[in-house]
């Protein structure tokens, strides 16, 4: 089915210029992907030595998933923008399908008393990182359809939420509070580039600010983590431990870091070294300079891929443009989540670290973002890949310009 869809139609990878990507952006994510394979063998070494007997195992596990995400991208990168824009409606379906399914018991599994996992015999799937992509491509095309009703109406912004708080519901109900952190801050300013006034933002920024002060005291556990991380070590071999073994591996980089395999912290003092505090570690052993040098990294592959969104409105493809920023305020969530509870400025939520943490789901979700921002930039350099329009060699003819 999927080479039915994508057969007839050139792509950045099939064009009268040969291979015609962005190459820049790729190559900013192909070094966090290789950054993220050096440090999850490194802080997943002692652990694997232990619990399977191969201190690589995590390691050959991951270099799976990488293959997995590498098929993603060329998969996404070949799909054109347009078929996305018309399985919005069916994707979303979908996501609330996976979301009511990982609830049901003998399908979602339990790890550490959270079900956000459907397993299978060699690993798992996390519908929620899926399921946050299907609602940026479903509301990026609401966003085109209802442009005016957004704009000028209280209708048209609140109609969105009749989708999104459902969802955000089965998020809680795994429970997930930092994937529906992320999913509704993307919608966020999603509708707000989509031209929401700024009196009703704010009036949805007060509600969210609302809404995540009664969902913190409603759970006790979450009202604990909150007034751990203000002061971890108050309680540092209970609720604090976490984070205080996080700030002492900050503390042991210093400037250049302990060199790379030499984290102490990693051999059990910090827990889950190579998901969600893999940051921890890599500050150990890199040190500041290693770690800002991967912050800028970040920074410079998110700040593209809003670029490769503003170049997209520049070319009036609303949708591909809605989609591209929805992506990267998708991983700008993710990223500042994930360092502000590394380094102690917010308290301590399982979401990963995008392309360095190990998690298959995680890894395949963001190789399939870069290839579908790919494939908009492509598109809106172009002007091509719709299915409205008949390609010749003509359409090739100029030289490809990736400086904008």
């Amino acid at each position: 089915m999927i080479f039915g869809i994508i057969k007839p139609y050139p792509s950045p990878l099939i064009s009268g210029r040969g291979i015609d990507l962005d190459f820049a952006f790729l190559a900013g994510c192909l070094a966090l992907l290789g950054l993220g394979l050096v440090m999850i063998t490194s802080a997943s070494s002692e652990v694997a030595a232990v619990q399977s007997g191969n201190p690589l195992y995590h390691m050959f596990r991951h270099l799976v998933y990488v293959g997995l995400g590498v098929a993603a991208c060329v998969v996404t990168m070949m799909v054109p923008i347009a078929t996305w824009q018309r399985m919005g409606f069916m994707m979303l379906v979908g996501a609330f399908a996976l979301l009511v399914m990982v609830l049901v018991p003998g399908i979602g599994r339990e790890v550490n008393g959270s079900m956000r996992w459907i397993g299978f015999s060699f690993f798992n799937v996390q519908p929620s990182e899926i399921a946050k992509v299907f609602v940026v491509i479903y509301l990026a095309g609401y966003l085109v359809r209802r442009q005016t009703e957004v704009r000028e109406s209280w209708m048209g912004f609140f109609k969105p939420f009749i989708v999104l708080l459902p969802m955000a519901g089965l998020l809680l109900m795994e429970p997930d509070f930092g994937a529906t952190v992320v999913m509704m801050g993307a919608a966020a300013a999603m509708l707000f580039l989509g031209g929401v006034g700024l009196f009703r933002f704010s009036l949805m920024v007060v509600l969210a600010v609302v809404a995540v002060f009664v969902l913190v005291q409603a759970q006790p556990y979450r009202m604990a983590r909150l007034i751990t991380f203000t002061d971890p070590w108050s309680d540092q071999f209970g609720s604090g431990y976490q984070l205080t073994q996080a700030l002492i591996a900050f503390g042991r980089g210093e400037w250049l870091g302990v060199g790379l395999g030499n984290s102490v912290q990693k051999q059990f003092y910090l827990p889950e070294a190579h998901t969600d505090f893999v940051f921890s570690v890599l500050a150990e052993e890199l040190g500041v300079v290693g770690s800002l040098a991967t912050v800028a990294l970040f920074v410079f592959v998110t700040v593209r891929a809003l670029y490769i969104g503003l170049w997209a409105e520049k070319a009036k493809q609303f949708f591909a443009a809605y989609v591209a920023f929805g992506l990267a305020f998708l991983w700008i969530g993710q990223f500042l989540i994930n360092i502000g509870v590394n380094v102690g400025l917010l308290p301590t939520k399982g979401l990963t670290l995008p392309f360095l943490s190990y998690g298959g789901s995680s890894l395949v979700i963001c190789c399939a973002c870069v290839g579908l921002l790919l494939r908009i930039e492509w598109e809106s350099r172009t002007h091509l890949g719709s299915e409205e329009h008949e390609f010749n060699e003509s359409d090739f003819a100029e030289e490809p310009n990736h400086g904008r």
